[in-house]
């Protein structure tokens, strides 16, 4: 089968009510490689490079509050810079560029099983978010016409 691991997806598309920082962005530890004393980044697999994440707050009233927060992953030779707050809001709206979204199955819901029962599993689909950089949004307003404008 030819279909890729990742797929492309448009900004717009998976935050189309907007994507807001809610963190610094820091280095992926491989957490195989690292030890408490010594912490190693993780590198992409496919380019080599460092890998770096950043936390975002998906402004859709109706996702899902698990789903509210999303860490975005970067491949950067550098720390990305993200851009500066413009002063209108506490958090900063961002696009990220070259947004990818990978499939997995999230099975954190598992539970032990119960004596006398057998073991349950909630697993569910996830997405894994991947972006090649991050800019400053241009979008300004209420979240309807934010949504309108995409």
């Amino acid at each position: 089968m030819a279909l890729a691991r990742r797929f492309k997806v448009p900004h717009h598309d998976v935050f189309p009510f907007g994507a807001y920082l809610v963190s610094e962005v820091t280095p992926v530890y491989d957490f195989e490689k690292s030890t408490r004393e010594v912490k190693v980044q993780d590198h992409d697999k496919e380019t080599g490079l460092p890998l770096w994440q950043v936390d975002v707050l998906d402004a859709d009233p109706e996702a899902a509050r698990k789903s509210k927060t999303v860490t975005i992953k970067m491949a950067a030779k550098v720390q990305p810079v993200p851009p500066p707050n413009d002063g209108s809001s506490p958090f900063t709206a961002v696009v990220f560029e070259g947004l990818t979204a990978t499939p997995w199955v999230d099975s954190t819901r598992c539970t032990a099983p119960e004596p006398g029962k057998s073991h349950r599993c909630r697993a569910q689909s996830a997405w894994s978010f991947r972006a090649e950089g991050i800019a400053p949004s241009k979008r300004t307003g209420s979240t309807a016409s934010a949504r309108n404008a995409a």
